[in-house]
């Protein structure tokens, strides 16, 4: 039986597949391919942790967010000092705030 994926994964699941006897079809995606099918990895952990709400979930969406930083040339430290001048600024979401409406 063959099953078809044409997603982007982990470093060693070749590997794992091979140790489970089983063989499979890779190849190494180049650079603009490899923003494109990151930024749907994100989709789709994203979709899972919403499905999930697991931390485990949370913890590969973490994952795909330092590969996605890494291919435009950054790293996480650099996207935790963003997020840490934007929440200087701006605050964070510990208060929970929903905002309803604004008027003029």
């Amino acid at each position: 039986m063959k099953i078809t994926y044409n997603k982007l994964v982990r470093d060693r699941i070749p590997e794992i597949i091979e140790a489970d006897g089983k063989s499979c079809t890779t190849r190494t995606l180049s650079d603009e391919e490899y923003l494109q099918f990151v930024d749907a990895k994100l989709d789709e952990e994203l979709a899972e942790y919403h499905k999930d709400g697991s931390i485990e979930e949370l913890a590969d969406l973490l994952e795909v967010i330092r590969a996605a930083a890494a291919a435009r040339g950054s790293s996480i430290e650099d996207v935790e000092a963003i997020r840490a001048r934007k929440a200087e600024k701006r605050g964070g979401f510990e208060k929970r705030i929903f905002l309803i409406e604004v008027e003029d």
